[in-house]
């Protein structure tokens, strides 16, 4: 990366972490149960909601009690179930118009990062008709309340119930890009394990890395906190004791417990403190291939840790230690690389490939200009990497 834009980006991220403690970040309300859904509505007085979910999680019957819960309690609701594994602009604004159709107040976003993320947009495009999602992508474009969105989990990783972005794909364009605002914040997330309990092994897997991704991103970056620390190291913890048993019995309640709170703690973690260019290139992925999300990130995560190198070596072997997944009096070049090979080792004994040979070289080049323009100047990675640089990260996640 050229000097001049090396300096720019470090000076843009020097004085976002100085304006941290000034911004209007706050963490979502925690429900213990989907039980406690209609008493949040009303207390706000909402008698009308609609349900953001997916046709997998509405077939298998999963949002039943939700909807029985809420009929009791005399709340009217309509579902969008239509959400795809990688939400699209037609997506939300089909959900738009079915809130609008049936005079909702609220939204319940019901699965996993791809409900949440929809209802989010729809939500932004339903306070602001007049301005279109691709005038909304990037930061701080939205800056407007949105009508009441509590945020139900089904599964362990995406964090999205504690963050202010949304991921929406051009489907037409193959670019996915995010949508960055506080009011995306959730008000309300209910982190009640049972929603969890059908995940099948594959979406444990992936989702579970998404969450270390989050963690770990958020650790090694240049933007931490002591709460985005302390969080962090939380979640690594708690992905070391449960991702593994959660994803060998499917039905062990701990492990599900663990994992949500996991995936909430990585959540806050990286809202604050940011992501990384795992992300950038995740999501030109998803955008290129529709490779889902934490599959991406999973895959990708070893091969960039590797790539930075001593850049990120000691926070690594900080978060290792902290995290208990090594030894204490453990070195930090080798506490750092035990840490990367408990993750190969992870996604070895989940089934997670090591690389993704079906990438097309040619689509390179503009796969790495939408990570170049997602990741700088926002991005407080430990080392900066231009277009070109980004491009060889594609070759070894592609296994050339």
């Amino acid at each position: 990366m050229w000097l001049i834009r090396r300096v720019y980006c470090r000076t843009f991220q020097a004085a976002f972490r100085a304006a941290l403690p000034f911004l209007p970040y706050r963490n979502p309300k925690i429900i213990p149960s989907v039980a406690g859904v209609a008493d949040v509505c009303r207390k706000k007085k909402v008698d009308s909601v609609m349900i953001v979910t997916d046709s997998g999680i509405r077939a298998l019957g999963l949002t039943g009690f939700l909807e029985k819960t809420l009929k009791e309690a005399d709340i009217s609701y309509c579902i969008y179930d239509r959400t795809v594994a990688n939400p699209t602009i037609w997506n939300v604004e089909e959900a738009r118009e079915l809130y609008l159709a049936h005079g909702a107040q609220a939204l319940i976003a019901f699965g996993g990062g791809s409900s949440m993320d929809c209802a989010k947009a729809a939500g932004a495009r339903i306070v602001k008709p007049g301005q279109s999602i691709h005038q909304m992508k990037g930061l701080l474009k939205v800056h407007k309340k949105l009508p009441l969105l509590i945020a139900i989990p089904t599964t362990a990783g995406t964090g999205s119930e504690t963050t202010l972005a949304a991921v929406i794909t051009d489907s037409e364009k193959h670019h996915k890009y995010p949508i960055n605002d506080f009011s995306l914040i959730p008000r309300y997330a209910v982190l009640d394990y049972h929603e969890t309990m059908g995940l099948p092994r594959s979406i444990t897997a992936t989702t579970g890395m998404d969450a270390l991704t989050h963690a770990v991103e958020a650790y090694i970056g240049n933007s931490t906190t002591k709460e985005t620390r302390m969080m962090a190291e939380e979640a690594v913890h708690l992905i070391y004791q449960h991702l593994k048993a959660a994803y060998d019995d499917g039905t062990n309640k701990e492990a599900r417990s663990g994992m949500l709170k996991a995936a909430y703690c990585a959540g806050v973690a990286f809202t604050k403190s940011y992501v990384g260019y795992i992300h950038a290139v995740a999501h030109s992925l998803g955008g290129q291939y529709g490779t889902p999300h934490g599959l991406a990130n999973a895959v990708i995560l070893p091969i960039v840790l590797r790539m930075y190198g001593p850049a990120c070596q000691k926070k690594l072997a900080a978060l290792a230690r902290n995290a208990g997944v090594v030894e204490r009096e453990m070195e930090d070049q080798e506490a750092a690389d035990c840490f990367v090979d408990w993750i190969r080792k992870m996604n070895d004994s989940m089934e997670i490939p090591r690389h993704f040979p079906e990438i097309q070289e040619e689509d390179i080049p503009v796969m790495a200009s939408h990570a170049d323009k997602e990741g700088n100047p926002l991005y407080p990675v430990p080392v900066l990497m231009d277009k070109r640089e980004l491009e060889k990260i594609y070759y070894e996640v592609k296994g050339r």
